[in-house]
């Protein structure tokens, strides 16, 4: 973080304003002011969210979920897809004419977004007044003061060491049933077609007995299930400081903690709670893991590993760090050690120089994988990536377009038919809340993630139920409860 200390007061750096500075009495009160948070993109930018509602619930801040009456507004922000970052300029014109009423409403862009962008966002669109990148939150109280005397206020700097363990999440869930628990940051990956490594730094892991500690919490305030977050949770590895190493000594490789040693720590540790994890990366997902699912009752059987290509050449040029063979293994050992495991995927279409062949060995690959479910896209050209360098967005849109029609009628009916093999048998489901299409039904989901759907009768949030399967589509279960 960029902090020049001096005489319990703080010195903030506006880089929008060429050098500008201004020194800033540490103390303001903000008790009964309300903070608006609308977040954007992946898991991880929901579970920072939280963060920062904690840091600012510190400084009198409660949450509101109506932007009109706020005094500050958050969007915590993704960079990952160009359609994202235009969602987001259009939900910030509308906090404008919000803020054309009350000008002294403040309002900030978080996330992964403010880094990519930085001074843009306070220059060129003059839409925000602050702007904070995911490593710098705990600067928000000190920004936030920069921001309400009228200079507009960043911090994007990186941090190799930042991974918010002492902070206690305000949980911001609606349902006070699932929650996210962040267990590293940053990704060392350089995937080519990913900003990720630019937005969030380094990786780094948090130290187990803080993750630990968390979810207890979280049982003690009567959650049922916890998602464990990283970009990448494979590769978690604790040895006494958080920033992973280049290479480790045999003693430090002796007493590091792995994910799936952590993962078990956390299944003895609460054994009522249900747990999730995300997002795995199939260079990473060892045997161990695997393993460690089948051993404990309350891991969930699912594991989400995004394939992103069918193509072992277009595998390359992402820079996956595996081909197609090794996926379609991690895949058959997955099933040969649990079964019943419900697998999901990512998958993106029209990446650079992206043939025919290529997209058909895509298609046969959701066949031969039979994932439960997939998130879907089309390849979006990210500036700073290693593709934009190097290589050539070079798949014409309307080819993008009939491939990316084509995965989705093809995991359209893999998960079809793997829904109807479910008919006729029981799951244990959690109750999520009231079905969107029913205020009768109800709608949890099974340990293999995948949705339910059935009669409300006396069940409520949070309820366990074993539903008897009776019908689907290809993206819901249907059933009855058996009570």
């Amino acid at each position: 973080m960029r902090q020049f200390l001096k005489m319990n007061t703080t010195l903030y750096h506006d880089e929008s304003r060429q050098g500008e500075a201004l020194l800033l009495d540490g103390n303001q009160n903000h008790k009964g002011k309300k903070l608006f948070l609308e977040s954007y993109g992946c898991a991880m930018n929901f579970s920072d969210s939280e963060i920062v509602a904690s840091i600012l619930k510190d400084e009198g801040f409660s949450t509101t979920s109506n932007f009109e009456e706020a005094d500050v507004i958050f969007v915590n922000t993704c960079a990952i897809r160009d359609n994202a970052e235009q969602r987001v300029r259009k939900r910030l014109y509308d906090y404008n004419k919000a803020k054309k009423k009350n000008p002294d409403i403040i309002i900030g862009v978080l996330g992964c977004m403010a880094e990519r962008l930085k001074s843009k966002l306070l220059e060129d669109d003059k839409l925000i007044d602050l702007v904070v990148g995911p490593d710098a939150y705990r600067d928000l109280p000190k920004l936030l003061k920069v921001a309400e005397v009228g200079q507009r206020a960043i911090n994007v700097l990186l941090s190799k060491e930042e991974t918010y363990a002492d902070i206690s999440p305000v949980r911001l869930g609606k349902n006070g049933v699932s929650a996210f628990v962040s267990i590293t940051r940053g990704c060392d990956n350089m995937c080519s077609f990913c900003v990720v490594p630019f937005t969030r730094g380094r990786e780094r892991s948090r130290e187990p007995q803080s993750i630990v500690r968390e979810t207890i919490d979280l049982v003690n305030n009567g959650y049922k299930e916890i998602t464990l977050l990283g970009q990448n949770v494979d590769s978690y590895l604790w040895s006494g400081g958080g920033l992973k190493k280049e290479s480790y000594s045999e003693e430090e490789i002796k007493e590091a903690v792995t994910f799936a040693q952590l993962l078990e720590m956390v299944a003895i540790a609460a054994p009522t709670i249900r747990i999730r994890f995300s997002t795995s990366h199939p260079k990473d997902l060892n045997n161990s893991v695997i393993e460690t699912i089948k051993k404990y009752d309350n891991i969930c059987n699912y594991i989400h590993l995004p394939v992103q290509s069918g193509s072992s050449k277009v595998l390359e040029m992402m820079n996956r760090g595996y081909t197609r063979e090794w996926y379609l293994e991690r895949i058959n050992k997955i099933r040969e050690i649990i079964p019943d495991c419900g697998i999901s995927t990512d998958i993106i279409t029209g990446f650079c120089d992206e043939t025919e062949e290529d997209h058909q060995e895509t298609l046969s690959l959701i066949e031969e994988s039979k994932f439960n479910f997939a998130y879907m896209y089309s390849y979006s050209e990210r500036p700073k990536t290693l593709a934009e360098r190097k290589f050539k967005d070079n798949v014409l849109p309307e080819i993008k377009s009939r491939r990316l029609s084509e995965i989705i009628v093809q995991q359209s009916a893999v998960s079809l038919k793997s829904n109807k093999e479910d008919i006729g048998k029981t799951f244990k489901v959690l109750v999520e809340g009231v079905s969107k299409k029913s205020e009768g039904h109800l709608s949890g989901r099974t340990d293999q993630n995948k949705v339910v759907v059935f009669p409300k009768k006396n069940f409520k949030e949070g309820d366990f139920v074993d539903v008897i399967i009776e019908g689907c589509t290809s993206a819901t279960l249907l059933g009855v409860s058996k009570l």
